[in-house]
């Protein structure tokens, strides 16, 4: 029996792999050998045999809350208003069989400050592969839409590409990064898709989620946080109620925004506007640490104040937050 056993998944595999060789071909072919694997092994179904060895969607993979939370404090630093606000919305969503619409967070403040990072972590906790698997999708402004002339084009295929994708995975995950540099308008193309629909010609995005990256309303962030600092209150003590009016308010204003009078904004499609605070010395600290840690090598506190120390601050007197926030740490390091 044992070596049946044997016998039947080592011919599984091979079927498998087979099959994964013509699917180029001849995507039926997939089809019949997995089945035929089935068959042999007795027990493993089309889809979970296929799923064992490929990455599939399925209707909603379980979002691991307690594995999110663990991430987002031990490797995002000084940002407790974007861990709490992305934790909860994540959370509620997921937990959600029936959303009414997609879960779209824009997300705000100066480079460094985490917000790519965030988003790689929320793309690992949602789908096993990250920001590598076929349903995580990352679109940078001036990479993927660059031409002002050609805005009439991007739209037309950011919908066919965003109708493809949850058609194809409910649950997918879009990625908009340096929205301060989007085209005014090109953005209003998804309007539909994040709106209170059912369905958009048959498809349904309520299960999707999409977040946008933005420098913009980075100064209105800092200037709360300063006047915390003048004011001798704790960073902690900020509030997303101290930030997230102003920052859709001066978003829409704001012509550099790919998000100015946008109707994402107008018709409250967005659920929550998320500030990224600036970060202070002690946080480049541990982000020289972190990154340390990451490669392998034991933390050595002279090489960490080092780095830190050949950052600069702002602002010109108080000098307390630094201006390119943890951004340059990778580099700087490799020349300690």
């Amino acid at each position: 029996m044992r070596a049946a056993g044997r016998l039947g998944s080592g011919a599984a595999l091979w079927l498998l792999l087979a099959a994964q060789a013509v699917a180029a071909i001849e995507p039926i072919s997939v089809g019949i050998a997995i089945g035929a694997a089935s068959v042999i092994t007795g027990y493993l179904s089309y889809r979970d045999l296929y799923c064992r060895f490929a990455e599939c969607c399925g209707k909603q993979r379980p979002l691991n809350a307690t594995a999110l939370k663990l991430d987002l404090k031990e490797k995002l630093f000084g940002q407790h208003l974007a861990a709490e606000v992305i934790l909860k919305a994540l959370t509620g969503f997921r937990s959600n069989d029936n959303p009414k619409k997609p879960l779209t967070l824009s997300l705000h403040g100066w480079a460094g400050t985490g917000k790519n990072f965030v988003s790689q972590i929320v793309a690992e906790n949602l789908h096993a592969k990250g920001l590598k698997s076929n349903f995580v999708h990352l679109f940078v402004s001036t990479l993927h839409f660059p031409h002002e002339q050609h805005i009439k084009l991007y739209q037309d295929q950011l919908q066919t590409w965003i109708r493809g994708n949850v058609s194809a995975c409910a649950s997918s995950v879009f990625i908009f990064d340096e929205m301060d540099k989007l085209h005014p308008g090109l953005i209003d193309a998804i309007k539909p898709f994040l709106d209170y629909y059912e369905q958009v010609d048959g498809v349904s995005y309520r299960k999707a989620i999409f977040i946008f990256l933005s420098n913009a309303g980075g100064d209105l962030i800092t200037k709360t946080a300063l006047e915390f600092w003048r004011a001798g209150r704790r960073r902690e003590d900020i509030q997303l109620k101290d930030l997230e009016h102003a920052l859709s308010v001066g978003v829409f204003n704001n012509k550099h925004s790919g998000l100015w009078r946008s109707g994402l904004i107008y018709k409250r499609l967005i659920d929550y506007f998320i500030p990224f605070l600036p970060l202070e010395y002690t946080h480049v600290k541990m982000c020289v640490r972190a990154e340390m840690k990451a490669r392998g090598s034991a933390i050595d506190e002279d090489v960490v104040t080092r780095v830190a120390e050949e950052m600069t601050f702002y602002p010109k007197g108080e000098k307390i937050y630094s201006d390119r926030g943890c951004k340059t740490v990778q580099s700087r390091l490799d020349f300690q």
